[in-house]
C-alpha cells in the first residue's frame, strides 16, 4: 500500500529536513526550504522497471573487473564543427557523457546550442540531432533555426516536459546528439513536486545520465542560474553531469565567453570567445586581436599583458585609474582580476614608490569582459595604476607580464617563451619579463625581451619620457 510521507528540501543546496526550517543549516540560505511530498513506493517500482529496461546493457557491465581486464577502447570524440565549443569541451563531445550549459537569460544559449545541433547534424558524422524544448515551441524554434540558417531534415524537434516520453523518444530515434532546453523544466510523474525544483531536476538528470552511459548517446541540458550567478537546482546536479560549462557575457557588449569549470574529460582552464552577430553566434579565431582592436594606443592608464588560458595565450587589456577622491575612504573598484590580489598590488606601489594611492580613487578593469586569475598580470596592474597616477602613458608596443612580490620584486611566470610569440603575433616589439625567466627564452622570440628585478626598473623603459 502506498504511503505520502512529506519532507522540507532547501531549493539551494538539496538538504533534506523533518521539519521546515527558516533557515538551511547547510548553504546558510534563508527562507529556502519547501515541502515536498516523497517518492510512492508503487511509482518507485514502476520507475526503477523502465530504468532497468532502458538500461538492460549496462547491468553486464557493472560486474566487478579486476582493472587489468578493463577494455581500454579509445572513444572518438564528436565534433561540433564550432571551433571555439569544441575548444571548451577539451576536442569535442564524448559519447555517452552529460554536459550542462548555464548562462543568464537571453545571453545565447539557446542560439548557441541550435547551431551546434546543425553543425553535427550536417558534419563528418552526420546523423540525428534531437532538440528537446520545454521552453518554447516548435514554431519558435523553427523561426530561429530558420534565421540562424540552420534548418535541415536531420535536425529533430520535440516539445515535451515527461522524462519518461523524452526517454521514448530517445529510445526510438537513438540520435548521436540530444539537447534538453532546459533540464529545470523537465518532470518526473513518479514524484509530487512541481518542476524546477530540487528533487524534479535531481531525478530527471539522474536518469537521463544513466541513459546517455547505457546507450552511448552525448546529451547536452541547458540550466538556468540564479541572481547570484550559479546555476539554479541542487549542487548535486553538478556532481551528476560530466562537464559543467557557463555561458559568460554582457548583453550590452557582442562578445560571450564560455568557460569550463568542470570537465572530467579534458582541461577546465579553455576559454571559448564568440561574437553575437545577425547569423548568430560566431567564433572569434584571433581573439587577442579582438580585444585589442578598441584600445587608444597612446592612452594613459592602459598596459597589455599576455595571459593564459587553457593551452593559448590571450593577450588582454588592463586598464587603471587614479583619481583624487574627495571620500572618507576612497573607492576601490575592481574588474576582470582578484580584488585581494589588486589591493596587495596597491599597497605595494605605496610602499615601495611612494604613490599616495591612499588619497586616491582607484579603478582598475580589464577590458573585453575576460576574467584573469592568474599573477602574470601583476606587473600590467601596477604599470595601468602608475601610469594614471603620474599621467605619463605607457609605451604602445611593449607588453608586461610578471607577478610583483610584497618587495616590489617581479617574479617569473610559466610559458613566458608562448605568451612573447602571441605577443610579436600581434605586433608588439618589446616585452618586460622578469629576469629569471630570460634563461629559457635564449633569443627564442622575434621581439626584445627585457629582463627586470623589481618595479622600479621597469618605469624608466616601459613609461614614455613626455608626459600628455
Amino acid at each position: 500500500m502506498s504511503q505520502f510521507q512529506t519532507r522540507y528540501v532547501c531549493q539551494n543546496c538539496g538538504y533534506e529536513s523533518l521539519k521546515w526550517l527558516g533557515r538551511c543549516p547547510e548553504c546558510e540560505t534563508w527562507d529556502s526550504f519547501v515541502e515536498e511530498v516523497v517518492l510512492r513506493p508503487s511509482h518507485k517500482a514502476r520507475s526503477g522497471a523502465k530504468s532497468s529496461q532502458a538500461i538492460s546493457s549496462a547491468a553486464e557491465a557493472g560486474a566487478p573487473l579486476p582493472i587489468t581486464q578493463v577494455e581500454m577502447a579509445s572513444q572518438p570524440r564528436l565534433l561540433s564543427g564550432i571551433g571555439e565549443f569544441d575548444r571548451v569541451l577539451g576536442g569535442g563531445v564524448v559519447p555517452g557523457s552529460i554536459v550542462l550549459v548555464g548562462g543568464d537569460p537571453g545571453i545565447g544559449k539557446s542560439t548557441l546550442l541550435t547551431q551546434v545541433a546543425y553543425r553535427v547534424a550536417t558534419g563528418q558524422e552526420a546523423g540525428s540531432v534531437l532538440y528537446i524544448s520545454g521552453e518554447e515551441s516548435a514554431q519558435q524554434i523553427r523561426l530561429r533555426s530558420a534565421r540562424l540558417g540552420a534548418e535541415t531534415e536531420r535536425f529533430f524537434v520535440s516539445v515535451e516536459t515527461d522524462i519518461e516520453r523524452i526517454e521514448g523518444h530517445l529510445d526510438k530515434l537513438r540520435p548521436i546528439l540530444a539537447i534538453v532546453d532546459s533540464i529545470q523544466t523537465t518532470q518526473d510523474g513518479a514524484l509530487d513536486s512541481i518542476p524546477g525544483s530540487v528533487s524534479q531536476v535531481r531525478a530527471c538528470a539522474s536518469r537521463l545520465a544513466r541513459f546517455s552511459k547505457a546507450t552511448g548517446i552525448p546529451i547536452i541540458l541547458i540550466g538556468h542560474v540564479t541572481k547570484e550567478g550559479n546555476l539554479a537546482g541542487p549542487r548535486v546536479l553538478e556532481h551528476i553531469v560530466d562537464t559543467v560549462l557557463y555561458f559568460e557575457g554582457d548583453r550590452q557588449n557582442a562578445y560571450r565567453l564560455l568557460r569550463a569549470v568542470k570537465n572530467r574529460f579534458g582541461s577546465t582552464d579553455e576559454l571559448g570567445i564568440f561574437e553575437m552577430r545577425e547569423q548568430g553566434l560566431v567564433s572569434v579565431d584571433n581573439p587577442s586581436a579582438a580585444l585589442l582592436a578598441e584600445r587608444t594606443k597612446d592612452g594613459i592608464g592602459s598596459v597589455i599583458t599576455a595571459t593564459l588560458e587553457g593551452t593559448r595565450a590571450l593577450l588582454v587589456e588592463v586598464q587603471g585609474l587614479a583619481a583624487r577622491s574627495f571620500l572618507a575612504s576612497p573607492r576601490r573598484v575592481i574588474n576582470g582580476l582578484d580584488p585581494n590580489r589588486v589591493n596587495m598590488i596597491l599597497a605595494v606601489l605605496e610602499k615601495r614608490l611612494g604613490l599616495k594611492l591612499a588619497e586616491q580613487d582607484v579603478f582598475v578593469n580589464v577590458a573585453g569582459g575576460v576574467h584573469v586569475v592568474e599573477t602574470a598580470a601583476d606587473l600590467a596592474v601596477a604599470m595601468a595604476v602608475i601610469s594614471s597616477f603620474r599621467e605619463q602613458p605607457v609605451e604602445p608596443t611593449t607588453i608586461f607580464i610578471g607577478e610583483v612580490g610584497l618587495n616590489g620584486e617581479i617574479r617569473a611566470v610559466s610559458q613566458s617563451e608562448k605568451r612573447l610569440r602571441e605577443a610579436a603575433r600581434q605586433g608588439f616589439q618589446k616585452a618586460l619579463i622578469a629576469k629569471h625567466n630570460l634563461a629559457e627564452l635564449k633569443g627564442r622570440v622575434p621581439l626584445e625581451v627585457i629582463g627586470i628585478s623589481s618595479i622600479v626598473e621597469a618605469l624608466p623603459v616601459g613609461l614614455l619620457k613626455t608626459a600628455v
